[in-house]
This record gives structure tokens, C-alpha cells and sequence, in this order.
């Protein structure tokens, strides 16, 4: 439930601190006395392009974001839910918990009737779906991103990019005239009508899954039996979505009410759609808007052409259902940021670089079936296929396990990367947010936007001195831990939360080369004898079960 449209929001408080300008001060002369104005120009202010920027600017990258928009945001906003597993990025930048703070959390999500599906199960330390506007998520990323020293451009439309071996210039238009930036890298993050991707050559192949759905946000009179609820009748779908604060959003599409995307909309539409697809409208009333759209499916056969990639909807749109394409955003640009960071600083060849195409590209895919397939069940329109979605609702309620994976793969906690060939059977997979001595947890470990090397406690410092085995490189490429308990289990835990490596082998040297290994091809270790400085101690963690 992805959009353009954003909330005012009172920008005082986004102001970047004194430190962080400094900062941005010190790199962007950095960056002009190599010929370019950043490290990285990332295209797209919208929640991919804000963590991305984010990310960059605080691991110390100079980042300019570029925004067609003036420096003000609309009062429409189409996203709604995050998940869990982007609560947990979020957590590992610090603002989880101020954005679940001021939203509603859903337990259940009641599907065509009578599925339910329970994401109060799910192994997470969020084991719900957060309802909010996407421009709470934007206003907190925004933040964040000037405070680490981002430069914003907003009013910056962008016509063009030219880039070679050394660098990418991105030409804009802004009301002072045409205008260029230099960088090392460039990403879009603009969205499905992703000028970028034009620039680059890219076709974005796909097709209008739905047209002329109508969306809200009301009150209602009657307050309806599910939190969240979607339903379907022959003729109609709707969606009813609470906030929590006596708002509800409300999406609806009526077979025999098909009309242009730009046909204006009003509130006795809405009612009407919801009263098809539910039975009732709920008394609604109020709305404070209402907007129509149509849904593609569509995705960029690449996320990299040479020095630009792309993130979110500039890659990959869908249709809303299972609220994911803002949520599959902020995860692009969570893979993304490190593996930009970790060249830029040279600490890994450019090919790393590949592996966000690699990683993300069959997410993406596997996003489009599963939101295609619960769009495509809510569209059924003979009695058969409404019989057969009636079976599969009540087949998710009587088979956990099949309950559980849906709920798994609409969350984002069960995405897992592909790993090597005789990798550990946890390499790839998402590491849980394991708790720490004293309090403490992992994902507070991955705020300093290090790897995460966890040893049982004996092998904290003795694993890296082991004859030839080098040094585990400094705090800001990797942070140590150890198990509380006896667990022999040494895990490397990436940036963006997934196991880059691990092993269970017992005998000292085969440990310890593993780990050499590990270390040098995620972080780039340089090889040779550790100084007794080199591991930065962090509290012991309380092991979880990781399969």
C-alpha cells in the first residue's frame, strides 16, 4: 500500500545536529577535492531513499538526496502497515520503538471471512503488524538522516544521468535553473515512474493487475469485529484497516464501477464498495481524504546497471495486498547500504556490490506472486473459485505450519539469502534478536553499523590471535560477543541482520581458519599476527534457537 503521498510534517525538529553538519562539512571537502560533490546521490526522498541516505551519511559516506518535491510534504499517504521484520532494521537503527510508540499494533489480520492470520507468532521481538502512515516512518527516517549530515535538495527534478569508470553526474532542473552532481555511486529510489531507471535504459515490464480502486481514511460509526480485515464478494473487495485513534483506512475496488485513474472520487463511492464487499459500511463518514489508483505488477529485469542501482518501487511496484511494497523498500535499501559503505571505504572489492542484485531481485519476485496471488483470490468471481478461496481460508486455519509460512513470508522473517555451496546451514538466514548480558540485545549491537562476530565467551579474544589466523579488523567493521551460556555456535552476523557465517566445527584451527576466511571476504581483514587491541569487547549474548 505504497505511496506518494506524504503528511505535513513541522520540520523544526528535523534539523540535523551541530555534529552531524560538521560532519557533512568535513566530507563533502573531501568529496570535491576528488572532482565529485558525494560519495553517493541517492534519488527518491521517499521512506528506501531516507534509510539508504541515512545509513550512508552515519557510517561517515558524504550523501546528497535529491527530491523533485519542494521542501514540504503532501497530506495523503498510502502505506499503512510495517512488519516485522522492517520494525527490526528499524530497531537496529535506534527508532523502532518511538514509531510503535504512536501507532496500533495487529495481532490477527482476518482474510476473505474467516482466515486469520496471527503474527503475534512469529519469532520477533515485534510479533505484530504496526498500523501507521507512512509519512511517521518518513518523518523518523528523515531525522535521522539530518542528523547524520544528508544533504537535502528538494525541488530537484531530475532529467538525466551520464556516468563511466570513475563516477556518476545526475542532471536536475530546480526553479533556479539546470543544475549537476558527481558521485562515486548513484541509486533511485523514485518510485515506479523511476526517472532513473529511464536514464539507465531499464524497461520495467509488468502489467495493471486492477484499476480504479478507491482508498480513505474515515471514521465509522460502527466499529468492525477485526482490527484489520479484507474480504470479497463476487463483485467487490475491500479492505478496513484501523489506526487506532478512531481513524480507519478503507480500500475498496467494485467490478461495475470501473473508472479512469484521474475520475474524481468521493466518499459516497467508498461507502458504497464497502457496504458490496462487507455487507455494511460501517456508518462511515468524514473522510479526511480520498484519492483512486490502479496496481501493477511490474519488475526491473536489474537492480545494478554499472554505478546506479535501485531500491523500492523504482525496482519493483505490486498490487497492496499484504500491505508489503514499503516494507520490501526499507529492506532493499538495508542489504543495500552496507555492501555501498563497505566499497566506498575499501574495505571490499566492487563486486560485493553484485550480490544486492543477487539477494534482492528474487525478493522482489517472490513479493509480486504473493501479493498477485492474494489479489488474484480476491478478484475470483465464479462460484467455484470462491468455493476454493473458502477452503484455503479455512486450510489456514486448521494447518498452522501453513498459517505460520504465510504470515512468515508476508512479514519479511523468513527472507533468506542464497548461500554458497557447503556453507553452515545458517548462513543466510535472518539472525533473531538474541538477548545480551546486562539487558542488551543484538539488534543494539547492529546500531553501530558493524558486523557482529559471536564466540562462546572462552574464544572472545583467543579466536582471532590463533597462529595465521589475522586480526578481527577494528570496532567499525566489527563488533565482538560472546554466548552467555555454553553454546559452541561462532556466528558473523552482516549489517543488515543475516548471517554471513558460522560454524560448529570443534577442533581450534578449523575454527580458526574458518573465521580468517569469513572475515576476510565479509570485512576484508588484512592477514597477519592480531594486537592485543584489535577485538573490541561487547556484553555476552543469551542464545536463542536459530533454526
Amino acid at each position: 500500500m505504497d505511496a506518494l503521498n506524504r503528511k505535513p510534517a513541522d520540520r523544526s525538529t528535523h534539523r540535523s545536529s551541530d555534529t552531524g553538519t560538521a560532519a557533512a562539512t568535513t566530507r563533502r571537502a573531501g568529496a570535491a577535492a576528488d572532482g565529485r560533490d558525494a560519495d553517493v546521490l541517492v534519488v527518491g526522498a521517499g521512506p528506501t531513499g531516507l534509510l539508504l541516505a541515512g545509513d550512508l551519511a552515519e557510517a561517515g559516506l558524504d550523501v546528497t538526496l535529491l527530491e523533485r518535491r519542494d521542501d514540504t510534504t503532501s497530506n495523503l499517504s498510502r502505506a499503512l502497515a510495517v512488519h516485522a521484520r522492517s520494525l527490526e532494521q528499524l530497531d537496529a537503527r535506534g527508532l523502532a520503538d518511538e514509531l510503535v510508540a504512536g501507532g496500533h499494533r495487529l495481532t490477527g489480520l482476518q482474510m476473505f471471512g474467516d482466515a486469520v492470520l496471527a503474527p503475534g507468532r512469529l519469532p520477533s521481538r515485534f510479533p505484530f503488524v504496526l498500523i501507521t502512515p507512512q509519512y511517521e516512518v518518513e518523518r523518523l527516517l528523515e531525522r535521522r538522516a539530518r542528523q547524520a549530515g544528508v544533504t537535502f535538495q528538494y525541488g530537484s527534478e531530475v532529467l538525466g544521468l551520464d556516468q563511466d569508470a570513475s563516477g556518476v553526474t545526475v542532471r536536475f532542473r530546480t526553479a533556479e535553473g539546470i543544475g549537476s552532481s558527481r558521485a562515486c555511486y548513484a541509486v533511485g529510489t523514485d518510485g515506479g515512474r523511476s526517472t532513473v531507471r529511464e536514464a539507465i535504459g531499464l524497461p520495467f515490464p509488468g502489467k495493471a493487475v486492477i484499476r480504479s480502486v478507491v482508498l480513505a481514511d474515515v471514521r465509522l460509526a460502527q466499529e468492525p469485529d477485526s482490527a484489520f480485515s479484507i474480504n470479497a464478494t463476487r463483485d467487490a473487495f475491500g479492505l478496513i484497516g484501523s489506526f487506532g485513534d478512531g481513524w480507519y483506512r478503507a480500500i475498496g475496488w467494485n467490478r461495475r464501477a470501473q473508472q479512469d485513474d484521474d475520475a474524481p472520487v468521493d466518499l459516497a463511492e467508498v461507502r458504497e464498495v464497502t457496504r458490496l464487499a462487507f455487507g455494511t459500511d460501517f456508518g462511515m463518514h468524514e473522510a479526511r481524504w480520498v484519492s483512486r489508483f490502479r496496481s501493477d505488477e511490474r519488475q526491473a529485469p536489474a537492480y545494478r546497471v554499472g554505478r546506479v542501482f535501485l531500491a523500492g518501487d523504482a525496482a519493483h511496484i505490486h498490487s497492496p495486498a499484504g500491505g508489503q511494497g514499503m516494507n520490501v523498500g526499507l529492506q532493499d535499501a538495508a542489504n543495500l547500504s552496507w555492501k555501498l559503505t563497505a566499497v566506498l571505504k575499501g574495505h571490499s572489492p566492487d563486486s560485493l556490490l553484485d550480490s544486492y542484485q543477487a539477494e534482492r531481485h528474487p525478493v522482489g519476485t517472490q513479493v509480486l506472486r504473493s501479493s498477485g496471488a492474494i489479489i488474484r483470490l480476491a478478484l475470483v468471481q465464479s462460484a467455484a473459485g470462491r468455493a476454493a478461496r473458502g477452503l484455503a481460508a479455512q486450510l489456514i486455519n486448521r494447518l498452522p505450519p501453513l498459517s505460520r509460512r504465510a504470515i512468515g513470508n508476508v512479514s519479511g522473517i523468513d527472507v533468506a539469502y542464497r548461500a554458497e555451496r557447503g556453507a553452515h546451514a545458517l548462513a543466510g538466514r535472518r539472525a533473531p534478536d538474541v538477548q545480551l548480558a546486562g539487558g542488551s540485545r543484538l539488534y543494539e549491537l547492529l546500531r553501530q553499523g558493524a558486523f557482529v562476530l559471536i564466540t562462546p565467551a572462552d574464544e572472545a579474544l583467543a579466536v582471532a590471535a590463533d597462529a595465521g589466523t589475522g586480526p578481527v579488523p577494528p570496532g567499525d567493521r566489527v563488533v565482538t560477543a560472546s554466548w552467555r551460556s555454553d553454546r559452541r555456535t561462532a556466528l558473523l552476523v552482516r549489517p543488515d541482520g543475516y548471517i554471513a557465517w558460522a560454524t560448529d566445527a570443534t577442533a581450534p584451527a578449523e575454527r580458526a581458519a574458518s573465521l580468517h576466511t569469513a572475515l576476510a571476504r565479509w570485512t576484508g581483514a588484512p592477514a597477519g599476527p592480531a594486537p592485543a587491541d584489535a577485538v573490541r569487547p561487547a556484553a555476552r549474548i543469551q542464545p536463542e534457537p536459530l533454526g
